[in-house]
């Protein structure tokens, strides 16, 4: 399997300030993470950022980026999204996923047959979900466990799915009360 040559680490949010400060939404394990990597780019490569100095707060960063020295500075780069190569990022323990890894393996049912393509993976906050884009119809939304995933062969480009007998939620008699 082939990795991604840029893995996006942070979204440069709104201006913090007047003198050039940035709100950082780091999509990193670890949040301070983003000053480790060194020079930060756009997905084109057009631009880069070094994150000089952070700090935490609530969901997110305040951060000084060389070169973003004013308020103005600031406002023209909010919404940028900043990448590093995917070389610099360290290697995963056991059973952990960089989720741009996963995207775009093969989903297999427990007998090998294709089901479709990970798509995504999404955390809403109760756990990952992962998104499976089967080759006709809607995509499914399945939890990302070691039940419905218990297989993830990164080499070999897939990952086994299966599917959960039963999805939580109202029942048909829940509705009628």
């Amino acid at each position: 399997m082939t990795k991604a040559a840029q893995i996006c680490v942070a979204r440069i949010g709104a201006a913090h300030g007047v003198r050039g400060e940035v709100r950082l939404w780091p999509f990193t394990e670890d949040p301070m993470a983003v000053i480790d990597y060194g020079p930060l780019s756009t997905k084109d490569g057009v631009r880069q950022f070094e994150v000089v100095r952070a700090r935490i707060a609530k969901d997110h960063l305040v951060a000084v980026l060389k070169g973003i020295t004013t308020r103005e500075d600031a406002e023209r780069i909010n919404g940028l999204e900043l990448y590093i190569s995917r070389d610099k990022l360290p290697e995963t323990d056991e059973g952990e996923y960089y989720h741009a890894d996963l995207i775009g393996l093969r989903a297999l049912d427990p007998a090998g047959t294709a089901i479709g393509k990970v798509l995504a993976i999404h955390n809403f906050g109760a756990g990952d979900i992962i998104e499976i884009a089967p080759p006709q119809g809607p995509t499914l939304l399945l939890p990302f466990t070691d039940a419905v995933v218990p297989t993830v062969d990164l080499a070999g480009g897939h990952v086994v799915i299966v599917m959960p007998q039963e999805i939580e939620g109202d029942s048909p008699s829940d509705a009628d009360i």
